[in-house]
């Protein structure tokens, strides 16, 4: 790149780190909000909740990564038609392609950052995320049970010890109505919370387990001296981590266990989600070259940036819902994986038709944008009159 495009290159840069740090810590902000209940009311410490809260980052970088290239390109074209920059390159014979090398330098490597995080940190993060969550249920009992008191772990689940006695807990009730046909109360008079292999159990001893019959009132009782609870089985899942395709590799989406009964269930969703994460780094390339067609053209002061922002704006809003349409349906029907990859693509190919040969479609759409915005300037003054 030669002097006038580094110096492109490297007011892109800080526009793209400076918009992208910004919106990160505000979205990752109501994250951590909305994690505080980790560290409240469920008695864990401000490690695991920082870690909780770290372990979102990649998704939230993947949505936002584009989305601050967006922003950064078109306050750094502004920027350099309102200090006549523009005007004095292109006077100077300029190209557009040259113009545009600085920005796809930029463009390609957040692609290829976004594209690193979609298919191999974001799902492993998200892992890592369910693991540690599940661990945390598993802590509950020993953490936050109060003693002398009643909790509801999670809806339907209900445990209590009369008082603690060193590491051991006395007078056990604990009733499981999670499944309301089949409702299940543990006495005992000791428990302990053991680990064994990186599975926390509770061992109950000298007890008794009641279970009731579907459909019916009667009730069989089991006496036990020793019994052991799986504490990961308090999860969602009964025990056992059945990960959602977001958090499986890539590689599992690819290559699918087509036997597992859940992947049977949510074929629609293993689908979507492996097309979403190959798809997912054309939008940096599309949001790009979008901000580029609608200010990469020099204008004097008295022609207005305004409208070509706003129909950036529009082109990159429509874009992405039409990609997240597109994702929504190929859940039902693999046709929709034309729309997946369309979106972004097809969004990238209008503006490149912009950039390099539709300047007489542009100047004709940029004439209907000002008219439009000076028909609702001038409109305004009245409404308010009225």
């Amino acid at each position: 790149m030669g002097q006038i495009e580094r110096y492109i290159f490297r007011n892109a840069v800080i526009a793209f780190m400076a918009c992208l740090v910004a919106l990160t810590l505000v979205i990752w902000v109501t994250q951590i909000l909305r994690e505080l209940d980790l560290v409240t009311g469920k008695g864990q410490t401000f490690a695991i909740f920082l870690t909780v809260t770290m372990l979102s980052l990649p998704a939230l970088i993947t949505i936002i990564a584009p989305v601050a290239l967006f922003i950064a390109t078109l306050y750094v074209l502004n920027k350099l038609n309102g200090d006549s920059e523009l005007i004095v390159m292109s006077a100077a014979g300029m190209a557009p392609g040259r113009l545009l090398r600085p920005f796809a330098v930029i463009m390609l490597a957040v692609s290829i950052v976004v594209a690193a995080m979609t298919l191999y940190l974001m799902p492993a993060s998200f892992a890592a995320l369910r693991d540690l969550i599940t661990q945390i249920r598993a802590d509950f009992v020993a953490t936050i049970v109060k003693e002398g008191q009643f909790t509801t772990l999670e809806s339907g689940l209900t445990f209590h010890f009369r008082q603690r006695a060193g590491d051991a807990l006395l007078g056990i009730f604990m009733q499981d109505r999670r499944d309301p046909e089949k409702t299940t109360i543990y006495l005992a008079e000791r428990g302990q919370t053991v680990d064994v292999n990186g599975q926390s159990y509770l061992i109950l001893e000298k007890g008794s387990v009641q279970r009731q019959e579907p459909n019916s009132r009667d009730s069989a009782i089991v006496t036990f001296e020793r019994y052991a609870i799986d504490l990961s089985s308090f999860g969602e899942n009964g025990g056992e981590i059945v990960y959602k395709p977001r958090e499986r590799s890539t590689m599992e989406l690819l290559f699918p266990n087509e036997e597992e009964n859940y992947y049977k269930m949510q074929v629609g969703r293993f689908r979507a989600e492996l097309h979403e994460r190959f798809a997912a780094p054309l939008y940096a390339i599309a949001f790009t070259l979008i901000a580029f067609a609608a200010l990469g053209e020099p204008r004097t002061t008295r022609q207005g940036r305004g409208s070509a922002m706003a129909a950036a704006l529009v082109a990159v809003v429509l874009v992405r819902i039409a990609g997240f349409a597109a994702s929504s349906a190929l859940v039902r029907t693999p046709a929709a994986v034309v729309g997946v990859y369309g979106a972004p693509i097809l969004g990238s190919l209008g503006a490149l038709f912009l950039i390099f040969g539709g300047h007489s479609l542009k100047r004709r759409m940029a004439r209907v944008a000002d008219s439009v915005a000076g028909y609702i300037a001038a409109f305004l003054p009245r409404l308010r009159r009225a």
